[in-house]
């Protein structure tokens, strides 16, 4: 038996393809921003310099990633406590919040994006080496993986919330529940697992509606302004609501086919980053977001036909927890700018302008592209 690699072109196209609708989106938002930069470039140059970089992981055999999985984690957490722990020169507080590296003559550079999946890769060989070792299941042993998941979540968790960041919090959540789902775990343990997270919803809503004060002690109050514009955000229309109401005005306004390329009118703030969907939406309409939607659809479809085609464990969880990130992702970052969930700061992947959302998407696709080019030669077979 032997391995041989084969590039996974279709892969590759979608991403290119995102890339032309990022660039284009981005440069048409450009009008609306009150810096000099030209984002457009920037973000073409992220795309391919991001390309490159993470080319490298198409290099290594799963193998190999699996036994550097802890050492890329323990990596990660140090990032961040590090992050915690630096001065304003190094580590400045963005709108409450203390999550980017500033780095001179290159920008900022965000943690938490490459946390998520390093945090994939960890996991993985986690429930891996458990089934492994546990290959006749009972209560005991899944209670003992319930807790390895748990815990290894926690950490980045912890220290992401500290930042505070709920938006990546949510994500990193996402992605253990993901692939909590395919580890193996006894029905009933899946289930007591997700009657405690609808336990905490409920609880977080009574919370904030009737003791707000004790939120403060994990959240921002810039946080908590967002959940309010988003329960009236014509109400607070003058304060942080102004932002969602644009975003609705915008995309309410490009109706079928949308105003055209460069013909938008609606000046949402921020709209080259968080809130692109709302450029889209505004000039090229329904039929535009139906497109990069199903542009997303395929690409999700895609990841998982590529992890069901004779894959083994180790390659299917960390494509289920591909997955889970970019799934919550489109679907927190769709949904805030429509005013169907709360806004929470989450770039819609290979769309947004930033880096590091780039290099990290990148990151996670090149990881399933080693998947997909690696397939399994058997001695006397046809092929």
């Amino acid at each position: 038996m032997e391995y041989k690699k084969q590039v996974d072109y279709s892969l590759v196209l979608l991403v290119f393809l995102f890339m032309i609708v990022s660039c284009v989106s981005i440069y048409s938002a450009q009008k609306y921003l009150p810096y000099g930069d030209h984002f457009a470039s920037k973000q073409l140059m992220w795309f391919i310099g991001g390309a490159i970089v993470t080319s490298v992981v198409y290099f290594f055999d799963f193998e190999q990633l699996k036994k550097l999985s802890l050492y890329i984690y323990i990596f990660g957490i140090l990032t961040l406590i590090f992050l915690w722990l630096a001065p304003e020169s190094i580590a400045p507080e963005i709108k409450g919040a203390k999550a980017w590296f500033s780095i001179p003559g290159f920008g900022s550079l965000q943690p938490s994006e490459f946390m998520k999946v390093f945090l994939i890769l960890y996991l993985a060989s986690v429930i891996n080496d458990h089934n492994e070792k546990y290959e006749n299941r009972d209560v005991k042993s899944d209670f003992l993986l319930l807790s390895k998941i748990g815990l290894v979540t926690f950490i980045p968790l912890f220290f992401i919330m500290l930042q505070p960041d709920a938006g990546t919090g949510m994500v990193i959540v996402s992605i253990m529940a993901g692939m909590l789902l395919i580890s193996g775990l006894n029905k009933k343990f899946i289930l007591s697992v997700m009657a405690s997270a609808l336990s905490l919803l409920l609880s977080f809503a009574y919370i904030f509606l009737y003791k707000t004060e004790f939120l403060l002690t994990f959240m921002s109050q810039y946080q908590l302004n967002r959940i309010y514009s988003w329960l009236d955000p014509f109400g607070n229309a003058q304060g942080i609501g102004y932002q969602l109401r644009l975003s609705i005005l915008s995309i309410g306004s490009g109706t079928i086919t949308g105003k055209g390329f460069s013909n938008g009118k609606v000046a949402v703030p921020e709209a080259h980053s968080d809130f692109i969907f709302t450029v889209i939406g505004e000039e090229f309409g329904f039929v535009g977001t139906s497109l990069v939607l199903c542009l997303y659809f395929i690409l999700i479809y895609k990841i998982i036909t590529i992890s069901l085609r004779n894959k083994g464990e180790y390659e299917i969880l960390i494509a289920a927890g591909v997955v889970s990130m970019l799934t919550f992702h489109i679907f927190e970052n769709v949904g805030m700018v429509i005013g169907l969930v709360p806004i929470t700061g989450i770039p819609l992947p290979l769309l947004s302008y930033g880096g590091s959302s780039v290099l990290g998407t990148l990151l996670a696709l090149s990881i399933i592209n080693n998947i997909s080019a690696t397939t399994t030669k058997f001695m006397f077979s046809n092929d």
